[in-house]
């Protein structure tokens, strides 16, 4: 019989009528409720012949949620319930509450809470709840917390690394760095703090950190450099990361002057001086490794995330992709080809047409892109075989390698079973 996972939270009054009830049906000489004594009891024979009582039954739950005893089990529920209280103070920014609660129980400024269980200052810094720029009283509370034991740097800086992440919180970075905290960290030791901005597409946030001496040739060994951050994250704001890259420029960044990174950078100018150099430009495939290039600090191997294949494809797939609006419609004013077909690789895969990448995307949900194609002349009948594998969802059924065989992008949305990655306003604009 497995160990099972406490609810989170969880109710000690429930718990103990759990035990009653397990005494109960003992007496009972229920078949379930003895193979779950037998299994975590350990003197279950001597239960048997002197009889249990309530402190035995208690026993048993404990162990059945893998706690050695009683007394441990109520101490963790016990302190569930204070991690619980503080989070609820911290949302509603109740610093009398968060006062009273951490100089009541000063273990509870190392609680596991906030991203990756860093600890209630990380919760505090990111301003989550509630979804706001953070406010004088935030700010009181953070600084509070700070000089009354509160740790800066807990979880790798933890704090600074997701106030980062969004350029209203430059406030609270503010305050963060004044008491110490390191733009030069690596959260988690893998993670340099500058890469959240870059994940982010949070410009503000990151000329915050570089003017406050972040150094963006530092890599992560998992994601590479912030560069590659900036390229290959999942986010999809066209202005917010062409600001990016500019405020990366400006720092003194050499920036790779490629036709695929002009269109990262939304820079309409350097795409006329490359199709003027390459009047065939707009028919040219762009494999992976050109669309997410080595020389910006990609790890070997890594596939940044992407919903459709990216594989193989022409400009305006690309440009498509990553919801660059002004640039599919220059490319389509300059003669790039609404039905172009991505390469098919050895095994038979490929052949998608860039409205395949509105039906399935990490971008936008609407149809703007969609009917830009269809306005200039894109078939909805247009097939192909594709195959993609998702990843970092969590679950298992989720990551397998998927196969399409000769769908149309409205069925290649249809039969893709993610909902996050269907745009079904495109997908009903090429329904009509």
């Amino acid at each position: 019989m497995p160990v099972q996972s406490l609810p989170d939270p969880a109710d000690l009054a429930h718990l103990k009528y759990q035990a009653q009830d397990l005494l109960k049906q003992l007496r009972k000489n229920d078949a379930t409720a003895l193979a779950r004594w037998r299994e975590f009891h350990p003197q279950f024979d001597r239960v048997l012949r002197n009889g249990a009582r309530l402190a035995d039954a208690q026993l048993v739950i404990a162990r059945s949620y893998g706690f050695a005893s009683w007394p441990k089990l109520k101490s963790h529920v016990e302190s569930q319930g204070r991690i619980g209280a503080l989070k609820q103070a911290i949302d509603t920014n109740n610093i009398d509450d968060v006062k009273r609660l951490l100089t009541s129980h000063p273990e509870l400024h190392t609680a596991p809470m906030g991203y990756g269980k860093s600890g209630p200052l990380t919760w505090v810094a990111e301003c989550r709840v509630p979804w706001e720029p953070p406010s004088k009283t935030r700010l009181e509370i953070a600084r509070w917390m700070i000089e009354h034991g509160s740790d800066v740097h807990q979880g790798g800086d933890g704090p600074l690394m997701r106030a980062a992440l969004n350029d209203s919180r430059m406030a609270m970075m503010e305050l963060l760095v004044a008491h110490g905290a390191n733009v030069n960290a690596q959260w988690s030791g893998y993670y340099p703090i500058i890469c959240a901005a870059c994940e982010a597409l949070a410009p503000k946030s990151l000329r915050w950190l570089l003017d406050h001496g972040a150094d963006p040739r530092i890599p992560s060994r998992k994601y590479g450099t912030p560069l590659a951050m900036l390229i290959g994250t999942y986010a999809r704001d066209s202005s917010r990361k062409h600001a990016c890259l500019e405020v990366m420029a400006d720092w003194g960044l050499t920036i790779l002057d490629t036709p695929v990174l002009a269109v990262h950078r939304g820079r309409l100018d350097l795409l006329e001086k490359h199709l003027s150099a390459d009047p065939g430009l707009l028919l040219r495939r762009f494999s992976m490794a050109e669309i997410f290039p080595r020389e910006v600090g990609m790890i070997d191997g890594d596939v940044p995330p992407h919903a459709t294949p990216l594989d193989g494809v022409t400009l305006l797939h690309v440009a498509v992709d990553f919801d660059e609006d002004e640039i599919v419609n220059w490319l389509l004013n300059h003669g790039a080809d609404p039905n172009a077909a991505a390469s098919i690789d050895g095994d038979g895969f490929g052949g998608q047409t860039p409205l395949f990448h509105t039906a399935v995307t990490l971008g936008r949900k609407d149809d703007t892109l969609a009917r830009a194609l269809l306005d200039a002349g894109a078939n909805v009948r247009a097939r192909a075989t594709l195959r993609k594998q998702l990843t970092d969802t969590g679950d298992p059924a989720k990551e397998r390698l998927r196969e399409f065989r000769n769908v149309t992008a409205v069925e290649y949305a249809r039969e893709f079973g993610e909902p996050f990655f269907v745009n079904l306003a495109a997908v009903k604009a090429m329904d009509q």
